[in-house]
């Protein structure tokens, strides 16, 4: 599955773990579209797992928080995922077509 309205963003700590944020802003009826890439995503991230999930400060080995707000006409959906550099790398390329 390629991912037709989330575009991830990259930055890596220089410690080897990475952040990946990807937004979509849509219409309503595009919406279920854009879940459904969300839940891709981390359905991929689970089953892929590097370890618990979790915040990292606390022992996780990957972390997501998603975000959903809606201003009119346009709802906004935020994915932001933390963990080791390679293993978020690996998801993208997942979803980018590139595996």
């Amino acid at each position: 599955m390629s991912l037709n309205y989330l575009i991830f963003d990259a930055s890596d700590d220089g410690e080897g773990t990475g952040t990946w944020d990807a937004m979509a802003s849509v219409r309503a009826e595009q919406l279920p579209d854009v879940m459904k890439e969300v839940q891709a995503v981390l359905d991929w991230a689970a089953r892929h797992s590097p370890g618990p999930r979790g915040p990292l400060d606390e022992g996780g080995a990957w972390d997501a928080d998603q975000q959903v707000q809606t201003d009119g006409d346009w709802t906004t959906v935020t994915l932001t995922i933390t963990g080791p550099w390679e293993w978020g790398e690996a998801l993208v390329a997942r979803f980018s077509g590139s595996v």
